[in-house]
């Protein structure tokens, strides 16, 4: 008997240390097996989750989701529906008895409903277009949803009737629109988006909004379930206000629409009180600068008494829910590179409940995620850190967090993954203090010296943080400490932190980045002699900007850049964006301006070894941009190439493949000068 217990220890002390050692590094295969929860909605009585899981599906080269349901505790995890299409946007009825939601069809996405108790479903529409911001009625007896009418290009021709049989080429494109335009979508048919209503039990969907104007977003509806309260842009001059909405609200019956809101800037997402006595949206009045904290206002329902709630929190709040006594709001922001979930009284008094929400955006770190709250204040998100993508969380009685999920514990649980650590040094330009986070490579030695390869984040008004990043993580599986700064322009660190690029883009961001390198080589952690540089879009920027400015790095990796700020200005598909906001002027009015900022301007510098990659339909920052970058060190003979991606857009790694074809050409480039 003592020698069978012997055994049996023994056997399980082998597969124990077996189990470490095959641990591995992740790997770009790995990419394929991640999975994810987003928009997670939870029941009215705080009792179950529906959220969409996500994954990616290795014979399409695409992301896939459908709708999971599962217990507050974490039990009774099962898939919603037995179909196999792609399911979203699920929204309980008030009394928690049925389930909207939006699915794939042959034709198109449509409505469908299930049943919770009998786990019937049924298809309610046969719309024209996809239907988004589905919403219930509060009696249960209506869905509304917005959905994109179309219209007539404004000149139509009449051409000649060409033979039978005959193949000509494509009708012309014509337009007279601002916008015309998406990057990841391409041309933009013409027409508006526009507010609908449908019998919960299914029928014919009826507009409710009317004219040549945008209503997109999340809108509201009154308890007596007779008006809709939503953000649009309906004044003549809509196409060029492009920063300005406003709140209104429309009458299902009537449909007439009264205008809530006049001031300059953004009033949008609007939601009533449960009392249906005042209204809650998000704001900022227009100061025309690089960046703005968005601020949460309430006002009453005639638009009177508005007033600014949120004025103590210099960070921009997002995703705003009443709680169910009407005294007070949920709402998330960013802080420091992460994100919260808070509760903020009508009286202003604040009172963090989570962190770390996000987890939805795989390959870089940037913010994401969402929640949703119960009649009893129950809260689910999903919740990210560093070692995993998205899962449900939970939140009961204010207590402490609660992760339910576990999705990739299949192959993140046999997986090393590099430690994330968060540094903090001082800019050399100013002292400011500044924030940034390294990548160790797994089974680190922390005797040894590893080479740095620095990743610059994009935007440049957003931000990165301790979040999961599978990019960032095959980068570390190669050897590289990664850093990932988050230099001033940054989000997350207040409005005056972020509005320092106004009219100074690239500017003392480029100091931020290179003192957090000098901070890492002078604690040792690094090796000065084995620096990498790679980001995209603004990050791309940077990259040429740093290349441009000085000869430390071995090699750089420039992706999807703005290199000329005069042709990127004129050209993408953001371009009226930038009016009057990044640099003083339009690039005809200040030339020396826009070129004195252009990369471009740095080009004779670069001695850089250096690779361009773009997509080749990005429209946002579009091919010729990374062209006169590559044109240009060709015609220097500086070593260099140009890596196109077939059919991407500016989002290059939204392809699984891609991803990691993105990751496989940045480490095969630096691989040729590690030496």
């Amino acid at each position: 008997m003592n020698r069978v217990i012997v055994f049996l220890v023994s056997v399980l002390l082998l597969n124990t240390v077996y189990g470490q050692i095959k641990k591995e590094p992740f790997q770009p295969l790995d990419v394929f097996e991640l999975e994810w929860a987003s928009d997670p909605q939870i029941s009215p009585d705080g009792t179950q989750i529906v959220y969409k899981r996500n994954g990616f599906d290795i014979m399409k080269d695409k992301s896939k989701g459908n709708l999971w349901i599962i217990n507050i505790d974490g039990s009774s995890h099962k898939k919603l529906t037995s179909r196999e299409v792609n399911e979203s946007q699920a929204s309980w009825s008030p009394t928690g008895d049925r389930i909207a939601f939006t699915s794939a069809t042959e034709e198109g996405s449509e409505l469908y409903m299930y049943w919770v108790d009998s786990g019937h479903i049924a298809k309610l529409s046969q719309l024209e277009k996809s239907p988004s911001s589905l919403t219930w009625s509060p009696d249960g007896k209506q869905l509304a949803f917005t959905m994109f009418v179309s219209q007539k290009a404004p000149v139509v021709i009449k051409m000649p009737a060409k033979p039978k049989g005959a193949t000509w080429a494509k009708p012309a494109r014509i337009t007279d629109r601002l916008k015309h335009e998406a990057d990841g979508k391409g041309y933009m048919e013409p027409g508006f988006t526009h507010i609908f209503t449908i019998p919960a039990e299914g029928g014919t969907a009826r507009q409710i909004t009317s004219g040549n104007y945008n209503h997109s977003g999340n809108f509201s509806f009154s308890p007596n379930g007779k008006t809709i309260y939503f953000s649009a842009n309906r004044s003549d001059n809509w196409e060029y206000e492009f920063r300005n909405s406003e709140v209104y609200k429309v009458n299902i019956e009537t449909k007439n629409i009264t205008t809530l809101t006049s001031q300059t800037g953004p009033d949008y997402s609007p939601k009533v009180s449960p009392d249906g006595k005042t209204i809650a949206f998000l704001s900022y009045k227009d100061k025309v600068q690089a960046f703005q904290t968005m601020q949460l206002n309430v006002m009453n329902t005639d638009g009177s008494n508005r007033r600014i709630i949120s004025s103590s929190l210099d960070r921009s709040v997002s995703n705003i829910s009443w709680d169910n006594s009407g005294k007070g709001l949920y709402f998330t922001y960013d802080d420091k590179g992460n994100s919260k979930i808070a509760h903020i009284t009508t009286s202003g008094r604040i009172t963090k409940l989570a962190d770390n929400m996000g987890g939805t955006t795989i390959g870089r770190p940037y913010a994401s995620g969402s929640y949703s709250v119960s009649n009893n204040g129950t809260i689910v998100f999903t919740k990210s850190t560093p070692n995993y993508p998205a899962e449900l969380a939970v939140i009961q009685n204010k207590k402490s967090v609660k992760k339910i999920t576990n999705l990739n514990a299949d192959i993140l649980d046999y997986r090393q993954l590099g430690q994330t650590e968060e540094v903090w040094y001082k800019s050399s330009f100013d002292g400011r203090d500044v924030q940034g986070w390294i990548v160790k490579p797994p089974f680190y030695d922390a005797s040894k010296k590893y080479p740095l390869l620095v990743e610059n984040h994009g935007g440049p008004i957003l931000n990165y943080g301790d979040r999961f990043t599978a990019e960032i993580q095959l980068y570390a599986a190669e050897g590289y400490v990664v850093f990932y700064p988050n230099p001033r322009g940054s989000t997350s660190y207040g409005e005056e932190f972020a509005n320092l690029l106004y009219n100074n883009y690239p500017g003392e961001d480029y100091n931020d980045v290179m003192d957090g390198v000098d901070y890492l080589v002078e604690k040792g952690i690094v090796d000065n002699n084995k620096l990498f540089v790679t980001g995209g879009s603004a990050g791309g920027i940077m990259t040429t900007w740093i290349i441009g400015k000085n000869y430390r790095f071995k090699a750089a990796v420039v992706a999807k850049p703005v290199i000329n700020w005069i042709s990127k200005t004129l050209v993408a598909d953001n371009y009226y964006g930038y009016a009057n906001s990044r640099y003083p002027g339009q690039p005809w009015e200040n030339f020396e301006t826009y070129w004195k900022f252009s990369p471009i301007s740095l080009v004779g510098n670069i001695e850089t070894p250096t690779m361009v990659m773009v997509g080749m339909n990005d429209l946002r920052t579009p091919p010729s941009e990374a062209k006169q970058l590559y044109h240009a060190l060709k015609l220097r003979k500086i070593e260099t190439v140009l890596v196109e991606i077939p059919g991407a857009s500016h989002g290059i790694a939204s392809k699984p493949s891609n991803l990691i074809s993105k990751v496989a050409h940045t480490l095969a480039w630096f691989k040729k000068y590690n030496e």
